[in-house]
């Protein structure tokens, strides 16, 4: 219905336990046209970023996600990439990545999004950004965050849909990475009442959203309505 309307679309997301190329066929599967160019992640930002600065990852990602970063040198690395790493996320291995870490002179960690916890179908699952807590507490370092809720993520999708902020409205269920990251680059957003929402997000001490909705349905309904 959105691109019935002439309107742009672009999917913003910080999955990174699957390629962006297996994203969308999963996507697809569902019954949704959607292509890889309409998809921002942080994988193909991070390996942007790898490139622009010479640097070589020691990846601490889901096996899944390993692909993306198949043209990147890896060898002696010199910062550490985080991302879901779900069942990878052991005791061994992030005590390697901090190792890593604690013992360059300069230590660069880049993790893939900064969420605390996502909904699968069997409940509430720690995101990325608690062990990304973990490691920068230990080594006593700030990381670099690729992905919502950064305002560089917002301003790419932005790029790539060739539109300014004030034009764009982001449709999430996360008050903080969703609603937050985007109107601080100067986006509306509207928050769903799906997904991770929980009620106590209606009273976030920072971050308000500029109207909540029931659904992704109910969104559209609004937006198109405005036109």
């Amino acid at each position: 219905r959105i691109k019935a309307s002439g309107l742009k679309l672009q999917l913003c997301t910080n999955e990174t336990q699957a390629t962006r190329e297996d994203f969308v066929r999963k996507l697809q599967a569902l019954g949704f046209d959607i292509s890889v160019a309409e998809v921002t992640a942080p994988a193909p930002a991070a390996c942007r970023l790898l490139r622009e600065r010479g640097l070589r990852p020691h990846l601490l990602v889901h096996d899944d996600l390993v692909p993306e970063f198949a043209d990147i040198d890896k060898t002696n690395p010199n910062c550490v990439v985080l991302g879901d790493a779900a069942e990878n996320f052991t005791y061994a291995n992030l005590n390697e990545a901090f190792r890593l870490l604690i013992g360059m002179e300069k230590p660069v960690l880049i993790s893939l999004g900064k969420g605390r916890y996502y909904k699968e179908t069997d409940g509430l699952k720690l995101d990325v950004g608690a062990y990304m807590k973990a490691l920068e507490y230990a080594c006593d370092i700030q990381a670099e965050v690729v992905g919502k809720p950064a305002k560089r993520f917002f301003e790419s999708a932005l790029a790539e849909l060739g539109v300014p902020a004030e034009q764009a409205i982001m449709i999430g269920d996360d008050i903080v990475n969703d609603v937050g990251g985007a109107q601080q680059c100067g986006m509306r957003a509207l928050q769903v009442r799906t997904g991770k929402y929980r009620p106590s997000d209606e009273n976030h001490p920072e971050v308000k959203p500029d109207a909540y909705v029931n659904n992704l349905a109910e969104a559209v309904d609004i937006i198109l309505q405005q036109l």
